[in-house]
């Protein structure tokens, strides 16, 4: 019996041992730390982590995602730390709100690349602005994508449209001025006098009670499709949607399987961006010290329009429409404009801005 209970002792060791040793050397090379909201966010979280899922999986590359557990400078900091403890070579963050972080980490691990969705490395107080040899910087065209979306739903057929945004941060406020623009010149096309289009930004980029009540006051009024620009403000106009009988438009990622009110989304390239500068890392040609801006001719926007769901507005349309932005042909204002609408908009398009443009 004491042969027995020392041969059992001595297989536990060794199977601790074993296990011990699996994990040390369970490493990630691939990390993404999430932005506000999770991997199944249905926007720019999901649509990153899919870009980084993708290309690991394809080539065999261990991968993680790590999801701090609040929203701050130091929260941030410690996911990372947290990610290249695991062994991360690469780190994925999607989101403005990485800038600051990602400008104090390219320092502190100068062996670990950094693929900065969204933003641009800066200090806390934006008086130095510095994208390290180990980091690049991802921008979007989000004005063209935000274009693609107010010109083809006009051309669908809807005269009453209205942005909600999230923040008013820069990402945001180009997808509403493209928005606006792209409703705008559609109509001028079209010989109309004039459309209507409400403008609002929540402050924030959660679903809210608020958010869903302005939205179903403004289709009770007439609005008959809301641009839903906010990561799940989304959420909220989806479903005031639903219960008026109205339209609505995604943002960031095609959105079509969240409502059947979706009539499009204006995407950003988010996964294929992560996959091209994944590949360019592992070929040894990561672009650092660089911020890299995809705009239609680099395929980092877009309309899905295989899961559309337009009455008129078609796929010859919309490839018009595409190689006009790939050519230059079409001038989007920028957000530097305030509210001085008039200055760039070419029919009496009545805005009526609920929130200030910041």
């Amino acid at each position: 019996m004491k042969k027995l209970a020392a041969l059992l002792l001595a297989l536990v060791f060794v199977f601790g041992i074993l296990m011990v040793a699996c994990t040390e050397e369970q490493t990630f090379e691939i990390a993404l730390i999430t932005d506000i909201g999770t991997i199944d966010d249905k926007s720019f979280n999901q649509g990153t982590w899919e870009g980084v899922v993708a290309y690991a999986e394809a080539n065999n590359i261990t991968h993680k995602y790590y999801q701090p557990t609040g929203q701050s400078i130091d929260e941030y900091l410690a996911a990372i730390q947290l990610a290249v403890g695991n062994g991360a070579k690469v780190i994925v963050t999607p989101g403005f709100l990485f800038e600051v972080p990602i400008y104090l980490a390219q320092d502190s691990y100068p062996e670990v690349n950094f693929i900065l969705i969204d933003g641009t490395p800066h200090d806390e107080t934006w008086s130095d602005f510095r994208t390290g040899d180990n980091t690049v910087g991802i921008l979007y065209a989000e004005e063209q994508s935000g274009y693609l979306a107010g010109y083809a739903a006009v051309m669908d057929g809807y005269r009453s449209l209205a942005f909600m945004g999230g923040m008013a941060v820069p990402a945001v406020v180009r997808f509403g001025y493209g928005f606006v623009k792209g409703a705008d010149d559609a109509a001028v096309e079209l010989g109309l006098e004039s459309i209507d289009i409400k403008y609002h930004y929540t402050g924030g980029f959660e679903a809210t009670p608020e958010a869903e009540a302005m939205a179903s006051a403004w289709y009770q009024s007439g609005t008959e499709v809301i641009f839903a620009c906010g990561g799940a403000v989304g959420n909220s106009v989806f479903k005031a949607a639903e219960g008026s009988g109205k339209k609505a438009i995604g943002v960031d990622v095609d959105q079509s399987a969240e409502s059947e009110t979706i009539i499009t989304s204006a995407m950003k390239g988010l996964s294929a961006s992560v996959i091209e500068v994944l590949g360019m890392y592992y070929a040894g040609q990561f672009p650092g010290g660089q911020v890299l801006n995809m705009d239609a001719s680099h395929d980092g926007v877009q309309l899905p329009m295989d899961t559309s769901r337009f009455n008129t507005f078609s796929q010859a349309d919309y490839d018009a429409l595409f190689a006009k932005l790939v050519a230059n042909q079409i001038v989007i204002p920028n957000a530097d404009l305030g509210t001085e609408w008039n200055d760039v908009l070419k029919i009496s398009t009545v805005i009526a801005v609920v929130t200030p443009i910041q």
